[in-house]
């Protein structure tokens, strides 16, 4: 891809910026990372998956972990999950996983729920690190979750902060093909989803196991949609207006 070399060239000023003490090193690096961000929000073209047919659409599931619902509230990304489906094949043995350093204590109650302590996100990477990783890992893909709201706001919120760049990449909820393919499911959270269609849970709120079995998901959504006549994004936009109507 056309930002390939531009990955080589960012990762080795990091490399030299780690293995210096020059001052004023990370203010350096941090610019590198806005760059390179930039550089791939650059390359991103939306429009060009729309006809895609959708057992070849490539794309990326994620899940987020996080200290609350509002970043704009300070709330904060503790960790990141996220898997490849290539060619409507899951790849399993490419997954991607990050704890977040945390600057404000977690509380208890996301600990209960994430299982995420502060001793663990103590010595853990900051978050410009880390969405300097996942946006090598993901580079130009259509990203999915489930309720994405969510995870784009976060990453929204992060892109701009940290990096002064919008967040472009297309985010895709995963009832964006739920509301076709089961349109009398009245389902909402994943677990509900995963016992419906048989798909075993394992550490429910782990950022990469949610991903996981989200990914699982999105497929049982793409086959029953292209079984349904939707062979692209495009068509499946159109059959969500005819239902809206």
């Amino acid at each position: 891809m056309a930002f390939e070399p531009f990955v080589h060239f960012i990762k080795g000023v990091q490399t030299r910026l780690t293995s210096s003490n020059l001052r004023g090193g990370q203010n350096i690096q941090s610019a590198q990372q806005m760059a390179y961000l930039r550089q791939i929000q650059r390359e991103i073209r939306q429009d060009e998956v729309l006809k895609v047919p959708l057992n070849k659409l490539n794309v990326v599931v994620l899940d987020i972990e996080t200290t609350g619902f509002y970043p704009e509230k300070g709330d904060e990304i503790i960790s990141i999950g996220a898997i490849k489906i290539c060619d409507g094949i899951i790849q399993e043995d490419q997954p991607f996983y990050s704890l977040i350093q945390c600057k404000n204590v977690i509380s208890d109650q996301i600990t209960d729920l994430t299982a995420i302590t502060n001793e663990q996100v103590k010595d853990a990477p900051p978050l410009s690190d880390v969405l300097v990783q996942f946006f090598q890992f993901a580079q130009n893909s259509t990203l999915v979750a489930h309720h994405s709201s969510h995870e784009k706001n976060f990453l929204q919120h992060a892109s701009w902060q940290l990096f002064r760049t919008p967040f472009k990449h297309r985010v895709l909820d995963t009832s964006f093909l739920y509301r076709i393919a089961d349109p009398d499911l009245k389902i909402v959270k994943l677990e509900d989803f995963c016992d419906h269609y048989e798909i075993p849970i394992v550490n429910r709120h782990h950022a990469l196991e949610d991903a996981k079995v989200t990914a699982k998901l999105w497929c049982i959504f793409i086959d029953k949609v292209l079984k349904l006549g939707c062979n692209n994004l495009t068509e499946v936009y159109e059959r969500l207006s005819q239902l809206r109507s």
